[in-house]
C-alpha cells in the first residue's frame, strides 16, 4: 500500500500533529495501524511485556539502499538498445530521480519520504518505551529494554543524518545543518523545531550509544539477531565512531575497541563462509544463506519494505540506471584489486543482454495485507551490520591511526575470507594496486583508485594506499548495501554520472554530470511536506 492510496490519512495527520513530519510519530500508509493504536498503547505501557513488544517498532522499516546506491558512483546511465522502454530504463520515477541526482519527488517505499517517516516512527516507539520505563523509575529489571531503545533511537538518527546531511567534519560541524534529535514524544499541537548542527547531532548520538551499550542483554531475546544484541550494538558503535572523526583522531580508539569486542582475538573465525555461499545455487539458496540469522557474520537483521532487489537484481527493469559492466570490470566486483582479479568467491551475475551486474545477496518477498485482493508490498531482509563490514571499519581505523601492522592483518582476514587469494597482505601488493604505479581514476579511463579529499589528513604513500585498499574492499563486499555513498561523502570523492553505450553497458563513455566534494546535492533533500511545514531545506 502506498501513500497515494490513502490520501485521507495525510489530512488526518496534519490536523492531529501539524508539524508531524518531525515529531516522533509516523506518517502515511506504512504507519496506519500504528496511528490507530499508539494512543492506547502509550496509555497501557504498564507491563514489562508490553514495553518489550513495542520495541519491535523501534527499527526502521525502510531501507536506504536504493537511495544511496543510486546516488553513488556504483551507478551509470546505460544507453542500451533503442528497444529499451521507459520502464526498462529506470523502473520507477524514484530510481531515475536518484540516479540523476535530482531532488526526489516520488514517495514510494524506498524514497527519502518513506525513510524520513519510518525513522521518526521508530524513534517515536523508542521514546515511548523510554518514557514508560522512566515513569516506573528506571528499574534495573528493564535495563535491557532501555538500552535497546537508546540504541534504536541513536541508529535512526544516524541513518537520517548520513542521508539528509553533509558528512560530519570538524571543520564544518558547528555550522552544518543536522536533523532534529527527538528525545521525547511530542505533546503540543504545533511544535517548533530546529534542525540543529551536525556537532549537536553527533553528540546526541554518542550520548545515547554510551548510555545504552552497558544495558544491552541478549538474554531477553528469543532471536537476538533481530534486535540490537551486544555484538550488533558494538558494531554500530564502532561504525559511528569511525564516522565521528575528531581532529586528534581519538574516536578511532573507540571504533577499534568496540569492533574488537565483536571480532574477538580470532577475527578469522567470525567471518562469513563466502566460499560455501558462492558455491550455492543462485536465487533463493544464496539469498537465504546470506541473511541467515544463525550465520555468525550477521549481527543485526532488519525487515524493510523495499523493491530494491527488483531494481538491482536479475530483472528486465531498471537497466538504464544500474551497476553495469563498465563499473564492475574497472572499479568493483570484477576489477583488479590487491587481492588479484576475478577471484572473489561470490561471483558476479548478469542476465543475458542486460548491462546489470549484481551480487545476489538480498532477495525479495511479498507480504500480503489482503491475500484475497492481492494487496501488499514487497519486502527485503537486510543485514544491517555484518562482520565483513566491521573488519574493514577496524582496518580503516588502524590505517588512519598509523597502526599499519594491524591494518594489514585485518585486510588479510578479509581477503582470505572473501577471495581465493590466501596469504598475507603486504605494502608491495597495495603499492602495485593503488600506489604510484597505478593511475588515478578519470571518468573516461576508470580505475578503483580515486582522488581522496577528506577534511582530515591522510599521508601520501603507505597510509593512502591502505585507505584505498579498504575503500575498494568495502565497495566490493557491500555492493548494493549503500555504504559506498557514505564513503564518497566522508572522503570527498568527486563522482560522475556517465552515459555508457552498448547493450551490456561496456561501450564508450560520455560524462553527463559531475558531483564535486562540496556539492550541496550530497545532502539529499528533505521531503517537500517537511519543508512546507517550516523545517529548513537543504540548500541547492
Amino acid at each position: 500500500m502506498t501513500t497515494q492510496n490513502i490520501p485521507h490519512l495525510r489530512s488526518r495527520l496534519l490536523l492531529r500533529l501539524v508539524c508531524c513530519c518531525v515529531t516522533a510519530t509516523c506518517l502515511f500508509s506504512s504507519c496506519d495501524d500504528y496511528l490507530d493504536e499508539l494512543p492506547d498503547n502509550r496509555a497501557e505501557l504498564n507491563t514489562d511485556s508490553k514495553i518489550t513488544e513495542l520495541l519491535v517498532n523501534a527499527y526502521p522499516r525502510t531501507s536506504y539502499f536504493l537511495i544511496a546506491e543510486s546516488y553513488s558512483d556504483n551507478t551509470d546511465h546505460c544507453i542500451g538498445s533503442p528497444s529499451y522502454t521507459a520502464f526498462a530504463q529506470s523502473g520507477t520515477t524514484l530510481h531515475e530521480e536518484a540516479a540523476t541526482w535530482k531532488d526526489i519527488t516520488d514517495k514510494n517505499q524506498d524514497s527519502p519520504t518513506a525513510l524520513w517517516e519510518n525513522c521518526y516512527k521508530s524513534i517515536a516507539a523508542a521514546n515511548n518505551v523510554l518514557n514508560a520505563i522512566a515513569e516506573q523509575g528506571n528499574p534495573k529489571r528493564l535495563n535491557a529494554q532501555r538500552g535497546e531503545a537508546l540504541l534504536c533511537r541513536a541508529y535512526c538518527h544516524f541513518v537520517l543524518g548520513n542521508i539528509f546531511c553533509m558528512p560530519y567534519s570538524t571543520k564544518t560541524c558547528d555550522t552544518a545543518m543536522g536533523i532534529t534529535y527527538m528525545k521525547t514524544t511530542e505533546s503540543t499541537v504545533s511544535p517548533t523545531y530546529s534542525r540543529g548542527t551536525m556537532a549537536e547531532l553527533y553528540r546526541d548520538i554518542a550520548a545515547d550509544i554510551e548510555e545504552g551499550l552497558p544495558l544491552i542483554d541478549d538474554n531477553i531475546y528469543s532471536v537476538p539477531k533481530y534486535h540490537f544484541n551486544r555484538r550488533a550494538a558494538y558494531a554500530f558503535a564502532s561504525r559511528f565512531y569511525l564516522y565521528y572523526m575528531k581532529d586528534d583522531k581519538s574516536n578511532l580508539d573507540k571504533c577499534i575497541e568496540y569492533a574488537t569486542r565483536v571480532l574477538t582475538s580470532k577475527p578469522e573465525e567470525m567471518m562469513r563462509d563466502w566460499k560455501t555461499l558462492g558455491n550455492k545455487a543462485t536465487g533463493s539458496p544464496q539469498y537465504n544463506a546470506f541473511i541467515d540469522a544463525s550465520d555468525k557474520a550477521n549481527l543485526l537483521i532488519i525487515s524493510a519494505s523495499s523493491y530494491w532487489e527488483w531494481v538491482y537484481g536479475p530483472t528486465a527493469v531498471a537497466k538504464g540506471y544500474c551497476h553495469d559492466t563498465k563499473i564492475s570490470t574497472t572499479e568493483t566486483l570484477q576489477s583488479t584489486g590487491f587481492w588479484g582479479s576475478q577471484n572473489t568467491y561470490f561471483k558476479a551475475g548478469q542476465m543475458s543482454g542486460s548491462p546489470k551486474i549484481y551480487m545476489l545477496k538480498m532477495g525479495q518477498y511479498f507480504e500480503y495485507t489482503d491475500v484475497v485482493k492481492g494487496i501488499g508490498s514487497p519486502r527485503m531482509i537486510v543485514p544491517a551490520f555484518t562482520t565483513e563490514a566491521l573488519i574493514l571499519d577496524r582496518a580503516e581505523a588502524y590505517a588512519l591511526k598509523g597502526d599499519y601492522t594491524n591494518a594489514y592483518a585485518d585486510l588479510k582476514v578479509w581477503m582470505n575470507s572473501f577471495t581465493s587469494n590466501q596469504g598475507d597482505v603486504t605494502s608491495a601488493m597495495l603499492n602495485t594496486a593503488y600506489g604510484t604505479m597505478k593511475d588515478f581514476y578519470t571518468p573516461l579511463a576508470p580505475t578503483p583508485k580515486k582522488h581522496l579529499d577528506p577534511d582530515f589528513t591522510i599521508t601520501a604513500g603507505e597510509q593512502e594506499n591502505l585507505i584505498h585498499a579498504v575503500l575498494h574492499a568495502r565497495r566490493v563486499t557491500t555492493l548494493h548495501e549503500g555504504l559506498r555513498w557514505f564513503d564518497v561523502k566522508r572522503y570527498g570523492i568527486e563522482i560522475y554520472r556517465r552515459d555508457v553505450d552498448g547493450t551490456l553497458g561496456d561501450g564508450n563513455i560520455t560524462v553527463l554530470d559531475t558531483m564535486k566534494k562540496d556539492d550541496p546535492r550530497r545532502a539529499i533533500q528533505l521531503p517537500q511536506y517537511v519543508i512546507t511545514a517550516g523545517i529548513t531545506a537543504n540548500p541547492r
